[in-house]
């Protein structure tokens, strides 16, 4: 299983998968971050095709075409905002996950490429965040057999090594 998880840094619109993740918001029409970054390399298509979607809710995930990335699908997902750890962000945030590969699985995807949801402009802290990324991970991969490669896609040296180090945590054998 172990292996079915690569943890990279770049940049996620240029990653060779079958279905990227989006760290939306719940309009699902574009921001800043990881976001912005999606709809500017898909073009405005993807645009066009989230105002028909009519938004999601934090923790659900909806799902569009890829166009102009290099993924056939976007599964787009809304983390929670942190609020001190008391509004029920980390059960959100599992759901992000938990919705993303059902998504996944809905679709057929063998390959998916997630960013860091909700620790940019939501402050989720990082180290939680990607205990709960790659927890949830281990569990779907427990006992899905369809996926092949799981990617984590790190924006910037400390999130690369935050995943690096807690990886090694959640998968020691």
């Amino acid at each position: 299983m172990k292996e079915k998880i690569e943890i990279l840094k770049g940049d996620i619109t240029k990653q060779q998968v079958d279905a990227v993740v989006n760290a939306a918001n719940t309009s699902l029409l574009g921001g800043g971050g990881v976001d912005g970054a999606i709809h500017r390399a898909a073009g405005p298509e993807l645009l066009e095709e989230t105002r028909k979607i009519g938004g999601c809710p934090t923790g659900e995930a909806r799902v569009s075409k890829g166009y102009r990335l290099p993924a056939k699908w976007v599964i787009h997902t809304v983390g929670p905002i942190w609020r001190g750890g008391n509004s029920n962000e980390e059960e959100l945030l599992a759901s992000c996950y938990r919705n993303c590969f059902k998504a996944a699985r809905e679709l057929g995807v063998k390959t998916i490429a997630f960013p860091s949801i909700s620790t940019g402009a939501y402050r989720f802290p990082l180290e939680r965040a990607t205990e709960i990324a790659l927890e949830e991970t281990k569990s779907f991969l427990e006992t899905d057999r369809a996926l092949s490669k799981v990617l984590f896609v790190c924006f910037g040296d400390e999130v690369f090594q935050t995943y690096k180090r807690i990886f090694e945590q959640v998968f020691e054998e």
